[in-house]
């Protein structure tokens, strides 16, 4: 106000009212559910911290969160590192760089639910199933993918990977078209090889996207549903049951209505958690980011 008037203000508005009612007016509604009994049918009925406690006593929601954990975990075994590496190739690459480039996005641009049903048939759990085809020409299998609770979370990180390594990677060429290229060049001078160059040159550059990249894959693997929702259902034996899922079948599972405080409730725990580890993170990496 002190330096261009009421203006910016006058323009801003109709934005910070949508942002408002579209944005944090769901927020405040599920504070708001998250003290009260309703199923959205009948009448609200106020009981305090009540589903709080019903959701912490829950045992379920301890199996939701060791897979959640679980899922996390494998996703940033095989997840974080696939599309820095594939970057990387891809930068190295001298010619038709742009349709490699393509070639990595392109998963993104399946829509899921094409995506779930395409890796369903690859998951054929019978011998004549496309990975139970190619693992018994080296005599392995056939394997129950999605029907073992051992190998179902593998399974969906697998093509959860599969489909969202894409973005990752044009986030990392982006970065990568950054690095000067004179550090490259000085390199190669030196006789460094791919590995020494990427450890020396393109990892140091690249620090703070990776900082930026892995909470935002932590928080993304926290809040997985589609995945097991579409593939399994949260079965076998709750084994991808996740947190998500779990808010679902509170809120939806009840075709009359659910527990939709139970739900919020659990909801803005979830987001509580992220919220501190989120604050947390940054806080220890600000020197990693910027040195």
């Amino acid at each position: 106000m002190r330096h261009g008037g009421l203006a910016p203000l006058v323009f801003l508005l109709p934005m910070v009212l949508v942002f408002g009612l579209f944005s944090w007016g769901p927020i405040v509604q599920s504070v708001v559910m998250s003290v009260q009994r309703t199923n959205m049918v009948t009448g609200a009925e106020f009981v305090g911290l009540d589903n709080f406690a019903q959701v912490l006593a829950d045992p379920l929601l301890w199996t939701a969160v060791r897979n959640t954990l679980w899922f996390a975990v494998l996703a940033l075994v095989f997840g974080y590192p696939i599309p820095l590496v594939v970057a990387v190739l891809i930068n190295e690459v001298r010619r038709r760089r742009g349709l490699f480039s393509a070639l990595a996005y392109l998963p993104v641009v399946v829509p899921p639910v094409v995506a779930v049903l395409l890796w369903k048939f690859f998951f054929d759990a019978g011998p004549n199933g496309v990975f139970n085809t190619l693992l018994g020409a080296v005599g392995i299998g056939p394997l129950r993918w999605l029907q073992d609770a051992d190998t179902a979370m593998p399974s969906l990180v697998l093509e959860a990977t599969w489909a969202a390594a894409g973005s990752t990677v044009i986030i990392y060429l982006a970065a990568l078209a950054a690095v000067p290229p004179e550090l490259y060049e000085a390199a190669e001078i030196d006789g460094a090889s791919i590995r020494r160059k990427v450890w020396h040159v393109t990892l140091p550059n690249l620090r703070g996207v990776l900082l930026v990249t892995f909470i935002l894959q932590i928080i993304g693997t926290a809040q997985v549903f589609l995945e097991p929702f579409l593939f399994t259902g949260g079965g076998p034996a709750n084994a991808t049951t996740t947190v998500l899922l779990l808010i679902y079948d509170y809120a939806f599972a009840d075709s009359l209505g659910g527990d939709y405080g139970a739900a919020t409730a659990l909801s803005l725990m979830l987001a509580a958690v992220l919220a501190v580890f989120s604050a947390l993170y940054f806080r220890l990496t600000r020197s990693w980011s910027t040195s």
